[in-house]
């Protein structure tokens, strides 16, 4: 009989749920070898002490609706391990009679779901940011669509003046295209960022060359201000100017947008910041961000724009800064335009 009672308790032992025998104290009588690996020996300590750290009892205790109810409970916590992880549990609570059929303890079977509400939380920003992509890309290739129908119309009539109009807006929306698949790109996959030399006082001034022709176009001013004094530095060419370009094209929006104003620009500056490091800012007088915006503002598929945006532009430019150990901050009010400022360093 005994080597069958330790069978038995082998077998509980590796089992791969939690498991713990409690009283009407909430006081773990036993618990099973993964439990313990875990979250230690509990034996003798409150549940809730050990699970979570509290003195105090959870609101929906699954063990004391069973002592009160003979019923089994399910409910859903959130604890913390011996590691310091916090971990998604499924708790199941099940009645432990004595011979009288009283409810003599309690069995609690807890399970880790951490991994599945991961998946889940993945699967529905990826549900989300097909649809914001969906709409992004629609916008631009509606845009592309109507373009080319000008230049068409402007060579059937030979109207060069035409012609020029609708390839503007052919050239504006395959910035914008380009824009979004590089972001997605950029967001779908780990990168390893690779240093080499170069002139972030250059890089800025190309950068507003390249968008010189869209900022006409829209009606909005766009400059540079460099310091030409500042040195070379070691930055991913690449990811930077993917980082640049979100920004800029992000004012560009704000001003398109803003219709509180006749006039409006974009200054993009490369600048020293201190001893150490340089930044590069990026300045618009357009329609200004809120404090509720401005705090979500980096996160993923985070858009103020509705179906004009796609949530990513901000995000991939947080993350680029944050691969070069530097910092992005921003400065803005409603209606009085918006600073985002880029500091890395020398």
């Amino acid at each position: 009989m005994q080597g069958s009672d330790q069978f038995y308790k082998d077998i509980i032992d590796l089992l791969p749920v939690y498991l713990t025998i409690q009283n009407r104290d909430f006081e773990i009588l036993y618990a099973n070898q993964t439990f313990k690996k875990d979250f230690g020996d509990g034996t003798g300590k409150l549940c809730h002490t050990v699970y979570k750290g509290s003195s105090v009892k959870c609101d929906q205790c699954p063990v004391e609706r069973t002592f009160n109810d003979r019923k089994i409970h399910i409910s859903e916590e959130t604890v913390q391990a011996l590691d310091g992880k916090t971990h998604q549990m499924i708790v199941y609570s099940a009645p432990v009679f004595d011979d009288l059929s009283n409810v003599q303890y309690v069995m609690e079977l807890a399970t880790n779901i951490t991994t599945v509400k991961t998946i889940q939380r993945e699967l529905t920003g990826l549900g989300q940011s097909i649809a914001m992509l969906s709409h992004g890309i629609k916008n631009v290739l509606e845009g592309l669509q109507g373009g080319a129908y000008v230049v068409d119309e402007g060579i059937h009539d030979g109207d060069m003046n035409l012609i020029t109009r609708g390839w503007q807006v052919v050239k504006n929306n395959i910035i914008d295209i380009t824009s979004i698949t590089q972001n997605v790109l950029y967001a779908s996959k780990k990168r390893t960022i690779k240093l080499e030399k170069t002139s972030p006082a250059d890089m800025v001034k190309n950068l507003v060359i390249t968008y010189q022709s869209k900022a006409e176009y829209l009606g909005i001013k766009i400059r540079y201000d460099i310091n030409r004094n500042l040195p070379d530095v070691n930055l991913d060419v690449l990811s930077v100017r993917r980082l640049l370009n979100n920004l800029v094209s992000n004012s560009l929006a704000a001003c398109a947008n803003d219709k509180s104003k006749q006039n409006h620009q974009v200054i993009v500056r490369a600048e020293v910041y201190n001893e150490l490091q340089f930044k590069f800012e990026v300045e618009d007088n357009g329609s200004g961000i809120n404090e509720l915006t401005k705090r979500r503002i980096f996160e993923a598929f985070f858009s103020t724009k509705g179906s004009e945006g796609t949530g990513l532009g901000l995000s991939v430019a947080n993350r680029i800064v944050k691969q070069h150990g530097g910092k992005i901050e921003v400065e803005s009010e409603p209606g009085e335009g918006s600073l985002f400022r880029v500091i890395l360093r020398m």
